[in-house]
């Protein structure tokens, strides 16, 4: 398939093609170590990253399949989960939970063992907000705290959620190269030229990588593929919220409605208006008059 339909000059990194192409692959892998130092740990500390098996199938028979979208590991032997969340789960929480499990359990060791864990770290990027008390925190990062004592209990686990629709931030107001990363992030699909708060060799790679043009006749078959896909499942999201705040707002009409009809109804029968002529006037049945 050909480019029908694209125009844009980058790719959208939420779809599975987009999103693989920059952080997925061992020639783009200094964009997953950039985008992890800057995110976890606001300096150069992963020096190098190998690529893992993201399939997994479990450790017995029943277990369930789990397929990641990245999974690495740095020099020190610490894992690292990233996930692309297109669109809210009822259990998406359950989900990263379960998955953080592969990682722990595949260090297990055979014969004699003392237990010790390299750290696991699962980040989350979110197209949707599930959190909203707050429309400015969007970065969650969540450990097994003691609820007493309030300290981290145990600092191998940790889980980053980031609500990437809350972060709004301008060209101008970015400061941290964790800011830039979110800002490419958010805004990649849409920029028609390159922002002049991201020049560095990091970047350089991204643009380079993301741009369009420069894909092969496969790569832009595929990247049409995951396009439409994305496109698709976006348009069946949106009609379906849309539906449902219309249907919401219809609900509501008619319970106003209906609430209005009892006080009407409540008024005119403690005036002794007889049942028949209440029921006239309100639309509700002699049943609901009666145990008013």
């Amino acid at each position: 398939m050909g480019m029908e339909g694209i125009q844009d000059k980058y790719v959208n990194p939420y779809t599975d093609f987009g999103f693989k192409l920059l952080f997925g692959t061992a020639m783009n892998k200094e964009l997953l170590i950039s985008f992890l130092n800057a995110l976890l740990f606001k300096e150069e500390v992963i020096k190098d990253v190998t690529y893992l098996n993201a399939e997994h199938l479990g450790t017995q028979e029943y277990d369930r399949r789990a397929v990641f979208d990245v999974y690495c590991e740095n020099e020190k032997g610490e894992k690292f989960l990233v996930e692309m969340q297109r669109g809210e789960q009822q259990f998406f929480k359950d989900r990263s939970v379960f998955y953080s499990t592969f990682p722990i359990r595949e260090q297990g060791k055979r014969g004699e063992w003392d237990y010790e864990l390299k750290a696991v770290y699962v980040v989350g990027i979110l197209n949707f907000s599930f959190d909203n008390s707050d429309a400015e925190y969007f970065h969650h990062e969540v450990k097994l705290v003691d609820l007493y004592t309030h300290k981290v209990f145990y600092n191998k686990l940790t889980f980053v959620y980031l609500e990437m629709p809350k972060f709004n931030k301008s060209e101008d107001e970015l400061e941290s190269m964790f800011d830039k990363w979110l800002f490419v992030l958010r805004n990649l699909a849409s920029l028609l030229e390159r922002p002049r708060a991201l020049q560095n060799r990091v970047f350089d790679r991204l643009f380079e990588t993301a741009e369009i043009a420069k894909f092969t006749k496969t790569e832009l078959s595929e990247y049409w593929d995951s396009l439409k896909n994305f496109r698709d499942w976006y348009s069946v999201i949106s009609t379906a919220e849309k539906k449902g705040r219309e249907e919401g707002m219809e609900k509501g009409r008619e319970e106003g409605e209906k609430k209005k009809a009892i006080e009407v109804a409540r008024y005119l029968k403690s005036s002794g208006t007889s049942i028949e002529l209440i029921v006239g006037a309100t639309g509700l049945s002699k049943e609901e008059i009666e145990i008013l």
